[in-house]
């Protein structure tokens, strides 16, 4: 379509074929056709000049095929005027005018359309670019702070003060790297069960320990982003748990992080080591003694959902949620 309205010769050309093909035809059918039928090829043209080339050349269209129907297909021959050919040419003339209007409003509704389209998706862009710039100066602040933290450890003197500044600073860079990567656009192809396989894998690389793999399950849970940065922190605060606590003075180990849609509509998460446990009886989570059981606690209440420790061997941690 645009090809031809944006190419005067070719659109104008359209017009001149298309009278003639429509006319040649006509010419064929005339000893096939009972009497009557005068415009039967004409019609097609005029409303395919109209659509493709536009208003003009479809008004020059239907000129020239009225001109021909009335010289050759109307009796009397030639440009002979009665009441019956009059009829006929004012029967053409508002068929014609009624297709070329419909199709040339719709042309502008197309165009119109269209301009609206390339306005939204440039809107769409510009607010996609902006909101991944905010997202990248977020990461690149928690980053910064994390910075300030491992500055501020040189100039403390206490082993305890100092623990808790990189475990803070720590925090922090887990944070900043689950940001960068959920609201990364190359993320979207990611499933859930594969993201949560990349952060595992992650952890375990940053930790230093070798010879302990992540085995992950996860399918039939969607979650929006903000939830999945939730749920990513709490699983990089269990994950990392387990690997301060569950593998220490052995070569090799497994944490197992399996994500499934419950029959309630809920989803359950369960992440597991194969490490001795927790010492003595589960976690309180009401004890302030414990930063990081504080922080799953605070996790799971953003997600609407409840934290369990199930018994069994190794270290159990599970989330109940709203999916």
């Amino acid at each position: 379509m645009r090809f031809f309205q944006q190419n005067v010769v070719l659109a104008y050309g359209l017009a001149i074929l298309s009278t003639v093909l429509a006319f040649y035809v006509r010419w064929i059918l005339d000893g096939v056709l009972p009497p009557g039928f005068p415009y039967l090829t004409f019609f097609p043209a005029v409303i395919l000049t109209a659509f493709l080339a536009g208003l003009w050349p479809g008004i020059l269209c239907a000129v020239l095929s009225g001109l021909a129907a009335w010289w050759f297909f109307i009796p009397p021959i030639g440009f002979s005027l009665s009441a019956a050919s009059g009829l006929t040419l004012v029967f053409f003339v508002f068929v014609v005018a009624v297709d070329i209007t419909v199709i040339e409003l719709m042309r502008r509704a197309m165009t119109s359309l269209g301009a609206e389209q390339a306005l939204t998706a440039q809107l769409y862009e510009r607010q996609r670019v902006m909101f991944q710039e905010l997202q990248h100066r977020v990461a690149n602040n928690m980053t910064f702070v994390a910075a300030l933290l491992q500055l501020k450890k040189r100039t403390i003197d206490s082993p305890q003060a100092a623990a808790a500044l990189d475990e803070a600073r720590n925090r922090l860079v887990t944070m900043a790297q689950i940001h960068r990567r959920l609201y990364d656009p190359a993320s979207l192809e990611l499933s859930l069960g594969a993201s949560l396989q990349e952060l595992c894998d992650d952890l375990v690389q940053a930790a230093g320990v070798t010879g302990v793999a992540c085995s992950v399950r996860a399918q039939g849970v969607d979650l929006d982003t903000p939830r999945q940065v939730t749920l990513s922190l709490l699983v990089a605060e269990v994950v990392t748990n387990s690997l301060k606590h569950a593998f220490a003075g052995r070569p090799a180990g497994l944490i197992t992080i399996d994500l499934a849609p419950l029959s309630d509509g809920r989803a359950a998460l369960l992440i597991t080591d194969d490490g001795p446990g927790f010492p003595g009886a589960a976690p309180d989570l009401e004890s302030r003694s414990s930063l990081g059981f504080g922080i799953m606690q605070s996790l799971a209440g953003q997600l609407d959902g409840a934290l369990e420790f199930p018994p069994g061997a190794g270290a159990q941690v599970r989330l109940v949620f709203p999916a």
